[in-house]
């Protein structure tokens, strides 16, 4: 049998011309106590986090044995770390909230940190875009925290460039949805005129 297929047909099939990597918005929130002004720090992401990802979805397996051989059977999930990689600015402001928040969790001199699991735990919203800019899936992250923010390498070097480091997040579960968020009413998120220092 000839399983002839043409362009023509793979055009039909491919809605939208495919998705774009680069149309994305991530919207993360921040514990009150890391930043004067949570809400300016989630309109900056959205500029500054340059990249980050959808999330895996893993059930392990377990294995039954029986005469020689092992049944699979689907075992508990599991969820990924989750990271982000974050375009520097001159205030530094991203992150010093990054570090803050690392330091509410575990006291950069002492082993003292938050002992009420809301105090550091967040959450934080993916949005693929289609090429109009409009949602197409969203995805939401729930009680994330950071558990590496990475360093920045400085060098005379690296010029026509700007810096950049990561932060990797420990995540409780995640959910999704293609309308609005998921568990919430969608908020648009605009960036303010006027700019200040976001972190304490």
């Amino acid at each position: 049998m000839a399983y002839q297929r043409s362009i023509e047909d793979f055009k039909a099939v491919l809605q939208g011309g495919g998705v774009r990597a680069t149309m994305f918005q991530v919207e993360m929130t921040f514990p009150d106590a890391v930043t004067t002004d949570p809400t300016l720090a989630t309109q900056e992401g959205t500029y500054l986090i340059k990249s980050a990802g959808l999330p895996a979805s893993n059930v392990q397996v377990i294995d039954v044995p029986f005469r020689g051989r092992k049944l699979k059977v689907s075992g508990d999930r599991e969820f990924d770390d989750w990271s982000v990689t974050v375009t520097n600015d001159v205030s530094f402001g991203l992150r010093k909230a990054f570090e803050k928040w690392s330091e509410l969790i575990q006291n950069m001199n002492f082993a003292l940190g938050a002992n009420v699991l809301n105090d550091y735990f967040a959450s934080a919203i993916v949005r693929q875009l289609d090429r109009d800019g409009n949602q197409l899936r969203a995805y939401r992250f729930e009680g994330i925290w950071p558990s590496e923010v990475a360093g920045i390498e400085l060098n005379m070097d690296s010029d026509n460039s700007v810096e950049e480091y990561t932060v990797n997040f420990n995540v409780q579960y995640w959910s999704a949805t293609e309308d609005g968020d998921p568990y919430t009413s969608p908020t648009p998120v605009n960036v303010t005129a006027n700019k200040k220092d976001i972190a304490s």
